[in-house]
């Protein structure tokens, strides 16, 4: 269990500085972790994958879209640990694509290389896989499992979270993150300061992220919705302009999912002085990076402008 650090301390960078109103951005790099587990997902496995081993079991079974960072990562760490994993993917033409061409979706390609294994189900057996009856199919057709939420996200992944931030980061004014099954953002807000304010950046379009109470008693945080591309995983080319400027200026990469638009959003709020004078931001890059090369297909396929990667 060497891989799971106890205390795992990430670099901080500065990526703005306004000397004129003394707004400034670091970035906590979480997507130096690891190549493969990286960021948020480092995070949200950790106490899961340990509590997997004090439990006796050696295979993990969770669940994700065909380009899934929790999928790739999940995969990744389970070998690593040396546990079988079994990855259930939604939609079964993806599955008739793979047979075809193993490199059509490098994510689950890479996934399959780490010994996941792959199990298609229909979209609307999907939407039931919190059911008991979809479980127990599970469990009958691969015998015994510890099983992981989709995004990894439950009471453990969140403990997971907390420890993003530590005792150097109480110095910021507002913490910001991206907001998918909202693990990661319960357990900032869990870590956080009173002082400080947790701004989350949803991927979803109209999604309020009620969840989140499930995990978190404070109330210093809210969720601001993609209202500017659509929703997930939809983007313009202002954002994919907005993603290699920022690469070119700060030679940090971001994704179109996630952490791009956070960045685009918090610039586009310094740009409204939305922020009052002397804010310190602390902006969370919770990784994703796997997904690019495929989005990158698509972009070309389109003939749109690729991502620098």
């Amino acid at each position: 269990m060497t891989f799971f650090k106890t205390n795992h301390v990430s670099e901080i960078e500065n990526i703005y500085e306004d000397t004129r109103r003394k707004i400034s951005i670091d970035i906590k790099r979480e997507d130096k972790i690891h190549r493969h587990v990286s960021g948020n997902k480092f995070r949200k496995l950790k106490h899961n994958i340990k509590d997997l081993q004090s439990k006796g079991h050696n295979k993990l079974l969770t669940y994700g879209g065909a380009f899934s960072n929790h999928i790739a990562a999940s995969a990744a760490a389970a070998k690593i640990c040396g546990i079988e994993s079994i990855g259930v993917i939604r939609g079964q033409e993806i599955e008739e694509k793979l047979l075809k061409d193993i490199n059509h979706n490098p994510t689950l390609a890479y996934a399959k290389t780490q010994g996941m294994q792959l199990h298609f189900t229909s979209r609307s057996a999907y939407a039931k896989k919190e059911t008991a009856e979809e479980i127990l199919k599970l469990d009958k057709k691969f015998g015994p499992f510890y099983r992981i939420p989709e995004g990894g996200t439950n009471a453990l992944a969140v403990k997971g979270c907390e420890e993003i931030l530590n005792h150097n980061d109480e110095k910021y004014d507002i913490i910001a993150c991206c907001v998918g099954t909202s693990g990661t953002i319960a357990g900032i807000i869990n870590a956080s300061k009173p002082h400080q304010n947790i701004y989350g950046f949803s991927a979803l379009k109209n999604h309020q992220h009620l969840e989140i109470h499930q995990f978190t008693q404070k109330l210093n945080w809210r969720v601001y919705q993609d209202t500017r591309f659509g929703g997930y995983a939809k983007v313009d080319s202002e954002l994919i302009e907005f993603i290699n400027s920022f690469y070119k200026c700060t030679g940090v990469k971001l994704d179109p999912i996630y952490t791009g638009k956070m960045m685009f959003k918090l610039f586009e709020m310094i740009d409204g002085n939305y922020f009052s004078e002397g804010t310190k931001i602390l902006a969370i890059h919770s990784g994703g990076l796997q997904g690019v090369k495929a989005f990158n297909d698509m972009l070309k396929s389109k003939n749109r402008t690729a991502i620098i990667f």
